[in-house]
């Protein structure tokens, strides 16, 4: 419905951000690492997840597509709530995120606040098990997607998979990996494929 708010930051708290736009202020709460990046009397744009409830309509509002996207992937986890989500972001970046999940690191995501063993664990199986299904189904992975990834070799296969957490399927993302040097580090071949993804 809301899929972005752009306008004046008039004030913020350690939990979210208000932006004005066209003289209404919307209050969308956010994570620590979206909180880092703006500052109050700058104009901003944010990102915005509406969540519906009986009770309550909550905004949430992220600094970049990469980290709604993954706030998205994670409220999808059975009992894992948009609080959850947003803990695990202040924690993490999205590429850590998906790093900790492709190789099972449950012990990375338990360092967000409130996020305990078994919620860490449901949130690596439900999503690993995602990315294999995904991987299933996308008729590029056979095709030119794996190719690319082949024949790059090096950390790209890793960086692949991590990537798919995060919901991006090799077809789309094996181009702009086969581009970059496969001896860089997971993490930094994930960060420079979602700028290039940004991009394009």
């Amino acid at each position: 419905m809301l899929y972005s708010v752009r306008g004046k930051l008039i004030h913020t708290t350690a939990s979210s951000a208000v932006v004005e736009c066209g003289g209404v202020g919307f209050d969308c709460q956010t994570t620590l690492n979206t909180l880092k990046t703006l500052r109050l009397g700058s104009e901003v744009t944010l990102y915005t997840y509406l969540n519906v409830r009986e009770d309550a309509l909550e905004l949430f509002g992220f600094a970049t597509k990469t980290e709604l996207e993954t706030f998205k992937t994670l409220i999808s986890v059975s009992g894992v709530g948009p609080k959850a989500g947003l803990s695990v972001l202040s924690e993490l970046s999205p590429e850590q995120v998906a790093m900790a999940i492709a190789t099972d690191d449950i012990k990375t995501i338990t360092r967000a606040q409130g996020i305990g063993k078994k919620i860490a664990q449901r949130i690596v199986l439900e999503l690993k098990d995602k990315l294999a299904k995904g991987m299933a189904t996308d008729s590029g992975f056979s095709g030119i997607g794996a190719g690319a990834a082949a024949a790059t070799g090096g950390n790209v296969p890793k960086a692949l998979e991590a990537l798919g957490v995060l919901g991006y399927t090799p077809s789309d993302v094996s181009p702009v990996l086969a581009t970059l040097d496969s001896s860089l580090p997971v993490e930094q071949l994930i960060a420079l494929t979602l700028k290039q993804m940004g991009r394009q």
